[in-house]
């Protein structure tokens, strides 16, 4: 745990439920916690804040979905680890969201384990 504490994480997320779900367990285990609505708004934080060491991308959003926000991200800052995570966990999202440049995929509802393996696994 020790290793994730003062990271910083973006997380781009328009339901306030599952927000507000994601900064409750990422404040538990010591993260800082910005958060964006949609994907224009990512962006425009990825752009200004070099201190983000992880994206936790909702793909299901208004104004731009997370697949073209990643991709946007992705020419900015070509190392920021991206997880997607989206509630239509069928087939082939996960090969959809890697190809779209995301470096990991977790489905909704998200379990706490999973989702703290997978910060670990990307911010080592």
């Amino acid at each position: 745990m020790s290793k994730l504490k003062n990271k910083t994480i973006l997380v781009v997320e328009d339901e306030e439920f599952n927000r507000i779900y994601f900064e409750e367990l990422l404040h538990q285990i010591n993260c800082k916690v910005i958060v964006a609505s949609n994907g224009v708004e990512a962006i425009e934080l990825c752009q200004k804040n070099a201190k983000i060491d992880l994206v936790l991308m909702d793909i299901k959003m208004p104004l731009m979905n997370g697949y073209e926000a990643t991709k946007e991200i992705k020419k900015l800052r070509p190392d920021l680890p991206i997880i997607a995570q989206t509630a239509f966990a069928l087939l082939g999202d996960k090969k959809k969201s890697l190809d779209n440049g995301c470096d990991d995929y977790v489905a909704k509802p998200v379990k706490k384990d999973v989702l703290i393996k997978l910060i670990n696994k990307h911010l080592q």
